[in-house]
């Protein structure tokens, strides 16, 4: 089997040299003679990888003492009804910034539970932008205001954060975080889904702010509480423990690569080289986000036609591409470069797209 340039949107790529460290200790981790996901979640062997996971996370985006660092389950999707279940009270309002399909989707579980404002959005520009800073229109009785970092669909990514101080900003990092530094403290809350730069799918990180962890919140089913996860070290009931293992090994492998400046200057770098290759083709490639608002992860793009998309995705896949193809409600192209997508899959990708055109 040859190796191939995996573009997928996610699940996405994974370090090479974590996936063999974990085979060579599939069978037997840390000489207990069983596989990680035969242990017990209690055991010392597996509350060191817990716990090791948690200290590398806050070292890598230096976060702050105040704040809390969860592993939960259900995906970012389950945080869509997480966040107003906790936080939208009678009299208070959701406010959501929309960005695209994630976004909207955020949105609709919080009109199920609570009254909702958009505070902004790019929706009649195909969501081709992120809003202006001043742009956005607040509410003094708002719950939160909820954002989506990075926009996989559509290939647009927020480059600096609103101020909020009257309510706790809340973010959807799933698609962007650990591949540049951010300001914690500018959130009350963060949260992850792990399947794009942090593991496999099976783990949702979130970051909180301690005092939003002493919101009233009777009314929540226990599980659905963050509290409960919080006060057991997210070991309320069985965790997902071989997504954690892995969490634990891509921490320890982008902090062997020097950390989240490395990162951060090596995913500018990749991302490059295929706005380059677009931007120089005349028009050939169109990409769908304006520049200023352009994702470092996702980027989308279409050739003159849509049979044009589909020759060039045959051919891509015969020469070892994977996952070029756009999401499925908007079509087109979209190479997403997550942390783990090497270099030398972007040098490929650009090579291939400038001799295509040719």
């Amino acid at each position: 089997m040859q190796d191939v340039f995996n573009f997928n949107a996610g699940p996405s790529a994974l370090p090479k040299s974590v996936l063999e460290k974990a085979q060579a200790e599939l069978t037997n981790f840390n000489g207990t003679g069983m596989s990680v996901m035969e242990l017990s979640h209690r055991s010392k062997d597996f509350e060191a990888v817990h716990e090791e996971a948690i200290a590398l996370l806050k070292e890598l985006l230096a976060i702050p003492d105040s704040y809390k660092v969860l592993f939960l389950q259900g995906g970012a999707s389950l945080q869509f009804a997480m966040v107003p279940l906790q936080f939208l009270k009678p009299g208070k309002i959701g406010n959501y910034l929309l960005t695209g399909s994630w976004s909207e989707k955020a949105l609709k579980e919080g009109k199920l539970l609570g009254e909702t404002a958009v505070g902004a959005s790019t929706k009649e520009t195909q969501y081709r932008s992120i809003p202006a800073l001043d742009a956005i229109t607040y509410n003094e009785n708002d719950a939160y205001v909820h954002l989506t970092s990075n926009n996989t669909i559509f290939g647009t990514q927020w480059k600096e954060f609103p101020t909020v101080t009257h309510a706790p900003l809340i973010a959807d990092m799933s698609s962007d975080i650990l591949s540049r530094k951010i300001e914690i403290e500018k959130f009350g809350m963060i949260y992850a889904g792990a399947q794009k730069n942090l593991g496999p799918a099976g783990v949702t990180i979130v970051i909180i702010r301690e005092d939003l962890l002493e919101e009233e919140v009777d009314h929540v089913p226990t599980l659905l509480r963050y509290r409960t996860h919080s006060e057991t070290n997210s070991l309320y009931h069985t965790p997902p423990t071989f997504s954690i293992y892995m969490l634990n090994q891509v921490l320890q492998w982008v902090k062997d690569q020097g950390g989240i400046d490395a990162i951060e200057r090596k995913n500018e770098e990749k991302a490059k080289l295929i706005y380059d290759a677009i931007d120089e083709s005349d028009g050939f490639y169109r990409g769908h986000a304006e520049k200023e608002s352009r994702s470092l992860m996702n980027i989308t793009f279409n050739l003159p036609s849509e049979e044009e998309n589909k020759r060039f995705l045959a051919k891509a896949k015969e020469l070892g591409f994977v996952g070029l193809n756009g999401h499925r409600s908007v079509g087109g192209c979209r190479a997403s470069t997550y942390n783990a997508v090497p270099l030398e899959a972007c040098v490929a990708l650009s090579d291939y797209m400038k001799n295509y055109r040719r």
